[in-house]
């Protein structure tokens, strides 16, 4: 089974970079090569990306894999630098909410656009956000509440990642 991890954000935007910081943490992490399991446990391969995508763009990357967790700052009433963990299909589904353009729509709706057309896109999309609320400062420095989640929201991103695992035996 093949699982996508994705850092979303952008690194030069502060706050709204901690994806891509986590996504690197996770990969630092894993075992390479895969550590070997055992027999008739399968094997799980993980790929981690850094993306500043959304949308259509985000979907089409997804392609082909089972299962994906997406990490990234949301901008959120919650204390800064709490973590929360979703599945996709429980976020608000915001048709015109961060995309760039008109012409793309929510990632909920981009996986059910590519499912009907016949893409093989994940059936579990969970996500892992971390509360902040600057998102859209120059900076390429993490603000302290926010450096201070990483490490645990990369362990949670592993323990998902070891979950599966286990479920898989």
């Amino acid at each position: 089974m093949k699982t996508l991890v994705i850092g979303l954000g952008n690194p030069i935007l502060g706050d709204g970079g901690v994806g891509w910081i986590v996504a690197e943490e996770v990969k630092r992490q894993l075992p390479s090569p895969p550590t070997p399991l055992p027999k008739g446990a399968g094997r799980q391969e993980v790929d981690v990306e850094c993306l500043s995508l959304g949308g259509i763009s985000l979907m089409e990357h997804l392609i082909g894999y089972p299962r994906a967790i997406l990490i990234d700052a949301f901008a959120l009433d919650e204390p800064l630098g709490s973590i929360l963990i979703l599945k996709l299909e429980d976020l608000p589904n915001y048709s015109a909410f961060h995309t760039t353009s008109a012409y793309d729509t929510s990632l909920q709706n981009a996986i059910e656009m590519g499912k009907s057309l016949g893409a093989i896109l994940p059936d579990e999309v969970m996500v892992v956000g971390i509360a902040t609320k600057r998102v859209r400062d120059f900076s390429e420095e993490l603000s302290p509440p926010i450096a201070e989640a990483v490490p645990l929201a990369a362990k949670f991103v592993l323990d998902l990642l070891g979950k599966k695992l286990l479920d898989e035996k």
